[in-house]
């Protein structure tokens, strides 16, 4: 079977597929079939038919980046603004990272510590914003205050965490 004939077979079969396959519109597969039977050529067809499917069109979908991804460039753009450094951000997610693994859910059984910062009570960070237990924005806001009126910045709390295990 040469070239052409598969290309006319591959079209024959697509286009009946398609039209079988619940559109509607117009089937000329049975004309490239009885004249490759008959050995005429075929004159190429531009425009046979339009058909429809029943399928609409769906807008386009896009990801959400994950909550912990979310948050990190939230507080990274708090970090700047504080006109901290690029190394205050990495010290803050070394901190973070350990704390609470950026999780604002985390919660600590033992000492009850609540968020991304892992503040102790949680209820803490309710100065800030009433919803503190649901939203990472308002436990970073939180977070990075407790750290600058404490530790001056993330990097100091960072150093203290690494001596005494705790911030």
């Amino acid at each position: 079977m040469d070239s052409r004939s598969v290309l006319r077979n591959t079209v024959a079969a697509v286009i009946a597929a398609t039209v079988t396959g619940g559109g509607s519109g117009v089937a000329w597969a049975d004309e490239w079939t009885a004249a490759e039977r008959t050995g005429e050529s075929v004159r190429p067809v531009t425009h046979v038919g339009v058909w429809t499917t029943r399928v609409a069109a769906q807008p386009p979908r896009f990801r959400q980046a994950p909550a912990k991804i979310r948050s990190k460039a939230y507080a990274f753009r708090l970090v700047t603004r504080h006109t901290w450094s690029g190394e205050q951000f990495q010290c803050l997610d070394s901190l973070w990272t350990r704390e609470s693994n950026w999780d604002h859910r985390a919660y600590n059984q033992g000492s009850g510590a609540y968020g991304i910062p892992q503040a102790l009570p949680g209820r803490k960070m309710g100065y800030v914003a009433s919803d503190w237990r649901f939203n990472p924005q308002t436990q970073i806001r939180w977070g990075l205050r407790y750290i600058k009126g404490r530790y001056g910045s993330p990097c100091g709390a960072w150093g203290h965490f690494r001596s005494h295990n705790w911030y």
